[in-house]
């Protein structure tokens, strides 16, 4: 169902706009927990060390499909708000049509690049054939995750958030067990885990793109719908090109950081691969958040209603912050049950294990000041201050490469973790400062509502 979020009290409307979209993150993640889970209980330490491998490479291609999404979500979200209903429709054909391009050419470039990046980034011989494997399948999948991506963007930006809900709901928990069937059954190794995933995000994604066109279908506009335009896919660019550029670069940043672990071997690089798993659940979960709240902005601001933004940020920070708090200790005092989720006590090595508890105990207690550069971020993205965005997000992931690169020489990997917590900080101070120098900052409604 589609949801105006320019009426209502922000707070309430928000809430209930994003907690679907936080649900259904978790099963998004289940995707890639489920990989790393099946691998490493059913095939071993090296087959969880080349998934999650491969994983840092299959970033690159999500960030161009999040791009995608990010771009449309927030032109969608302005021109609802504003009730420009053909303008709207014109916008999503002309994203879905560019999407297939881009996918089209990332699918050429994976097919004969992917094998040298894995080499660039020291994969160690005992993980690179099932590495090259795992990416091979996924790259024939990628039109999924694409169209999955755009649609999902298009039921935010309309307010609807509870039906990508339900499809990534059934799909996700379909994906574990047919994970488990693959591997288990069949014994298809990291081969059944990649098949896996690309049969359930085939089927999510076919059946997310039907109920868009039919819930597109009775949106009544009057004459003709173009299917095409060059002035809104200029539109979309400006908003999904800045976010694929810092969603790429935070790929490559990781492929770096991917790589200075890797230097410490297979033990290393499982430990990390099933902690990463968890912290990137975390991260990515406020990061939906933080997408809700720019298609929030977007309407309301479509809407010219700019004291809502305000009282927006303030619901969105209050959110995340209380869903820090059970996700922070859960995941100091009890990181180690999580990492035996992915990695077996009694075949792991020691240093797999310790290395998986170490990361989760130095990041956990800055789930806080994340927390605060996503939401920022989000007002930032829904308003089109798409400089500013980018000047915070480079800042961050500048100095946590730069940093996990030097402090890995004397404090070996540790000093790599300890780089994630100086670059959210700086990151966050900026993000903060540019969100209080926007427009939103000096609105007042005269009815109250939204201060």
């Amino acid at each position: 169902m589609n949801k105006d979020l320019t009426v209502g009290k922000p707070e309430s409307v928000l809430w209930k706009f994003c907690l679907p979209l936080f649900g259904s993150i978790i099963f998004q993640q289940l995707y890639n927990l489920a990989d790393s889970f099946v691998a490493g209980k059913f095939i071993g330490e090296d087959a969880l060390a080349a998934v999650g491998n491969s994983y840092e490479v299959t970033l690159i291609f999500i960030a161009f499909a999040f791009g995608c999404n990010i771009g449309c979500s927030v032109v969608v979200s302005q021109l609802f708000g504003a009730k420009q209903f053909r303008e709207m429709k014109t916008a999503v054909y002309t994203t879905l049509i560019a999407s297939g391009v881009v996918c089209l050419t990332l699918m050429a470039v994976g097919t004969l690049c992917c094998s040298e990046l894995l080499r660039l980034i020291q994969t160690p011989e005992n993980v690179m054939a099932d590495s090259q494997l795992y990416l091979d399948i996924y790259i024939l999948g990628l039109p999924f995750v694409f169209y999955y991506n755009v649609a999902t963007g298009i039921f935010s930006a309309l307010g609807d958030s509870k039906t990508p809900f339900i499809f990534l709901a059934v799909s996700s928990t379909s994906n574990i067990a047919v994970d488990i069937l693959f591997v288990t059954a069949f014994h298809m190794a990291v081969a059944g885990v990649a098949w896996a995933t690309f049969l359930c995000q085939g089927i999510s994604c076919v059946l997310a793109i039907v109920v868009v066109l039919r819930r597109f279908g009775r949106i009544q506009t009057e004459g003709k719908v173009p299917l095409f335009s060059w002035p809104l896919l200029k539109r979309i660019a400006v908003v999904a090109i800045p976010s694929t550029l810092q969603q790429s670069f935070i790929s490559v940043g990781n492929i770096v950081i991917q790589g200075v672990i890797n230097s410490f071997g297979s033990s290393v690089m499982a430990g990390y691969s099933a902690s990463v798993k968890l912290n990137n659940l975390v991260i990515t979960s406020f990061t939906t958040l933080g997408n809700g709240i720019s298609n929030y902005a977007a309407q309301n601001i479509g809407a010219k209603k700019l004291p809502r933004v305000k009282a927006g940020f303030k619901a969105g920070l209050k959110l995340v912050w209380l869903l820090c708090v059970p996700m922070t200790l859960l995941y100091f005092f009890g990181g180690r049950y999580l990492v035996y989720i992915f990695l077996d006590p009694s075949k792991a090595s020691a240093l797999a294990l310790d290395t998986g508890v170490q990361f989760l105990r130095i990041l956990s207690p800055f789930y806080f000041v994340v927390a605060a550069k996503l939401v920022a971020d989000g007002i930032l993205r829904g308003a089109g201050a798409m400089t500013q965005f980018m000047v915070s997000t480079f800042s961050d992931l500048i100095l946590r490469v730069a940093l996990a690169a030097a402090l890995s020489v004397p404090l070996g990997a540790m000093g790599i973790w300890c780089a994630w917590p100086i670059g959210w900080a700086i990151g966050s101070a900026l993000s903060v400062f540019f969100y209080w120098t926007g427009p939103w900052s000096k609105a007042v409604s005269e009815n109250g509502e939204g201060a």
